[in-house]
């Protein structure tokens, strides 16, 4: 365990927590500020492309790729954020596994309620398919709402009739738009990004108005399960989001799919995008990477 790192990464978040109640323009400026990154991370290529009627990014690993996608959704609990402010993860991903991934630009809230962002990501899923892209050869992946995004994305899948991807990864992931996981109390003091008043606030701009307690939104709780390919989800246990993931992972498994819940302890909210400063953003990566080449190896 790195004491140090954690304290470092910690005090870091503390500085910039989410205040909710900023309009949507100002949250996506400072997001965009905050994660900027290198157009052009090292080990990949990365080039502007479309999907699903969508912009997007194609990321793809420096020499020949793996036979693979990864169809990627980024955070920003679906008011902010962009491929570009996701581009630390999903390079960290496309160094480890080989594989080229499409990481998309789905439309957001308030300009673009649910169920925008839900309709983007089957249409996106759809078009690899339609693409040719097999359905063995593809892994869903995202962050925070995207992780979220990224598990309704294989429910909508499942109940359109469409062939499911061989896998879905999700880190921290969104999975309860009623905010009613005792963590939201547990965790409080410990997270130093979200509390649930904050969390409320900016996904009121996605639900306008909207029951949050059905099925796509709050799969953790409502959603069928059944029928779904392997999945993971990493959490660290210093979010109020985590029960999101504990109890999607419990429910899944009652469900009968294979569930992998990965917590690490100590960690905030998508602490893996601490890559190369926190040992435990490099370890679980390495974690999401080696079950993606063995979901797309077993495919």
């Amino acid at each position: 365990m790195s004491t140090a790192q954690r304290a470092t990464v910690d005090a870091l978040m503390r500085q910039a927590p989410l205040d909710g109640s900023l309009p949507p323009e100002r949250l996506r400026a400072d997001f965009e500020a905050q994660m900027a990154t290198d157009p052009n991370p090292a080990g990949v290529r990365v080039r502007p492309s479309a999907l699903g009627g969508r912009p997007a990014l194609t990321v793809e690993p420096d020499g020949a790729p793996v036979a693979g996608t990864i169809l990627y959704f980024h955070g920003g609990g679906w008011v902010f954020g962009s491929p570009a402010t996701a581009l630390r993860l999903t390079a960290a991903l496309v160094r480890r596994t080989g594989i080229r991934a499409v990481s998309v630009d789905y439309r957001l809230a308030p300009e673009h309620p649910y169920p925008a962002a839900v309709d983007d990501g089957l249409a996106a899923y759809r078009d690899l398919l339609e693409q040719g892209v097999a359905p063995e050869h593809i892994v869903l992946a995202g962050e925070s709402a995207g992780g979220g995004l990224a598990l309704t994305t294989l429910l909508t899948a499942r109940d359109a009739g469409l062939p499911l991807p061989a896998a879905a990864v999700a880190l921290s992931p969104g999975l309860d738009a009623t905010f009613s996981g005792e963590s939201m109390t547990t965790k409080h003091d410990a997270d130093p990004l979200f509390t649930r008043a904050e969390l409320v606030t900016l996904v009121a701009h996605y639900l306008a108005g909207q029951d949050p307690d059905q099925p796509l939104l709050s799969p953790a709780r409502r959603a069928e399960l059944a029928g779904l390919p392997p999945l993971l989800l990493q959490v660290g246990s210093n979010e109020v989001l985590l029960d999101d993931a504990t109890r999607f992972a419990v429910r899944a498994a009652a469900a009968g799919v294979d569930v992998q819940l990965d917590v690490t302890a100590d960690v905030p909210h998508v602490f893996q995008t601490f890559e190369g400063q926190l040992e435990e953003a490099d370890a679980a990566l390495d974690r999401a990477a080696a079950f993606i080449t063995a979901a797309l190896a077993r495919a």
